[in-house]
């Protein structure tokens, strides 16, 4: 009985199907795409990994589990904002599994952050990547003309904003030139079109302001606006640049690295360019202050030329020229007799001051009978017998010379 048994056995076994790794990795894999197919699914980016090819590999987690993503570089230039480790996010894909590791994954088509908006997210990602860098910083911004000779105008040619700015100009001032460079506003390639334009007019000598402007709009119709590449030609622009995007309560990127932001189309107009009338007023009154201040000054220097043709100098020029010299005469005359006192004066100084060194001096003092005695040797002064020794040659000063002696006894 228990030979028959294990013959039964390895008869079963022989029968059995068995798989490679590969083959059952496959059957997981259409079993996965078929019967589960595209799912939302919600998580936390983890191990985000974005290799050369441009494509990004990350975990989606919670508390319990995670799930490995595919976000293919595709995919991945349409989606907004820039993903980072940490973020909560709704992906949408087809499950699917990684033959060469047997891990199943995702791979996403949709990516949104959880909990606030995706062009929010990536509004909020870029303003503050520029931000750091200073391209908001007020001291790079470059001042707006006072009166530009030609204004290049980026917008839509079938707009509202453009009758609108041109109304203001023609308005304001109708003589100053507006050089019109159409480009789509909004839509796939519009952020494109837009830096070109700005790139275009900067190689122009003949523009003095460039003005950026569309209507009103949805989030998403203004998102060209809120491009990098079109943020960072404004910010490369020789021109200033002038940002008149939607509405007062809409805010861009461009608005942020413009130069100058006009909360319409119709401000930009009125910010660009001055009222001629007024300039005109303005102009004739300080004419006619300047022709003004001019014959004031013209009649104070008629008075001041009369006082001086009525002057005694002006009328009696010959007089005045005896009358200078005659007092140099005068001086002339009294100049030796000042020289001669003074002269006196100083010899009497000088007379009084040797009197008084003669009476300070040490020979005086040797004629009353006094003398200065030093040793020979080294004509130390001496001042006590303390001072000199027996044999000492010593040397006196009298009033009238010197002599030597020797000590032989004190």
């Amino acid at each position: 009985m228990a030979i028959s048994r294990q013959i039964n056995l390895f008869s079963d076994q022989s029968k059995r199907n068995v798989l490679t790794v590969s083959e059952l990795t496959r059957q997981i894999k259409s079993c996965l795409e078929s019967n589960i197919g595209y799912v939302w699914v919600t998580g936390e980016i983890s191990n985000l990994r974005r290799p050369g090819s441009g494509h990004s590999y990350f975990s989606l987690k919670d508390e319990d589990s995670q799930l490995r993503g595919v976000l293919f570089a595709g995919i991945g230039r349409h989606i907004k904002f820039k993903i980072e480790n940490g973020q909560e996010v709704n992906a949408y894909g087809r499950v699917s599994v990684y033959a060469k590791s047997g891990d199943y994954q995702i791979i996403i088509e949709k990516l949104e952050p959880k909990g606030v908006g995706a062009l929010q997210l990536a509004f909020e990602q870029l303003k503050k990547k520029l931000e750091q860098e200073g391209l908001f910083d007020p001291a790079r911004k470059k001042p707006i003309p006072f009166l530009p000779r030609r204004i290049g105008l980026i917008t839509s040619p079938t707009g509202a904003a453009i009758n609108d700015f041109l109304t203001i100009i023609d308005r304001r001032w109708p003589e100053i030139e507006v050089l019109v460079y159409p480009v789509r506003v909004q839509g796939k390639g519009s952020a494109e079109e837009i830096a070109a334009a700005l790139k275009d007019l900067n190689t122009r000598d003949d523009i003095d302001v460039l003005i950026l402007t569309r209507g009103g709009g949805s989030v998403e119709d203004l998102w060209s606006f809120n491009e990098e590449i079109v943020a960072r030609q404004i910010a490369a622009s020789r021109i200033p640049v002038v940002s008149a995007v939607g509405h007062e309560i809409d805010i861009t990127i461009s608005d942020l690295v413009a130069d100058k932001r006009a909360l319409t189309p119709s401000e930009a107009g009125e910010l660009v360019v001055p009222v001629k009338d007024e300039i005109t007023k303005d102009m004739k009154r300080s004419f006619q202050r300047l022709t003004n201040l001019l014959q004031s000054q013209v009649t104070i220097a008629r008075h001041r030329l009369d006082g001086i043709k009525e002057s005694y100098a002006f009328q009696q020029p010959r007089e005045m020229v005896r009358q200078y010299q005659q007092q140099l005469d005068e001086l002339l005359t009294s100049l030796p007799r000042s020289l001669k006192k003074n002269i006196q004066d100083i010899h009497q100084l000088i007379t009084g001051a040797a009197g008084r060194l003669e009476s300070l001096s040490p020979l005086k003092v040797l004629g009353r009978g006094y003398s200065v005695t030093r040793l020979a040797r080294d004509q130390r002064l001496i001042k006590s017998v303390a001072n000199v020794k027996i044999n000492d040659e010593i040397l006196t000063r009298l009033q009238d010379g010197e002599f030597i002696s020797k000590v032989t006894r004190k």
